[in-house]
């Protein structure tokens, strides 16, 4: 590998790196206290292992309202198509499976 192909792949590696950090924050920022230990916890744990297309999952996820997120998590509202992806399932499971329900 040139010095150029090797800087590359270091930028590139720093970059999702950043990208994971901005993703952890905004898990962790939410405005709602239970949203932020919902995704915050679990994105902590399984962040360093997504795909990049995991990621853009990840980002579109976060665009919902947080008492929309909640409320499907909970259970109070039904979750609406768009939002029922792997993804979903996978969070509310984590949570699931650490309450032991």
């Amino acid at each position: 590998m040139d010095h150029s192909a090797q800087s590359e792949d270091q930028n590139e590696n720093m970059e999702l790196d950043n990208r994971r950090k901005r993703i952890v924050f905004r898990c962790h920022h939410r405005g709602m206290k239970e949203m932020d230990i919902m995704l915050g916890g679990y994105v902590e744990k399984h962040i360093a292992q997504m795909s990049d297309g995991e990621l853009d999952e990840l980002e579109v996820f976060l665009q919902h309202h947080d008492q929309d997120l909640f409320s499907w998590f909970i259970g109070t509202k039904p979750v609406p198509d768009e939002a029922n992806t792997e993804l979903f399932r996978k969070i509310l499971n984590y949570y699931k499976d650490k309450s032991g329900s």
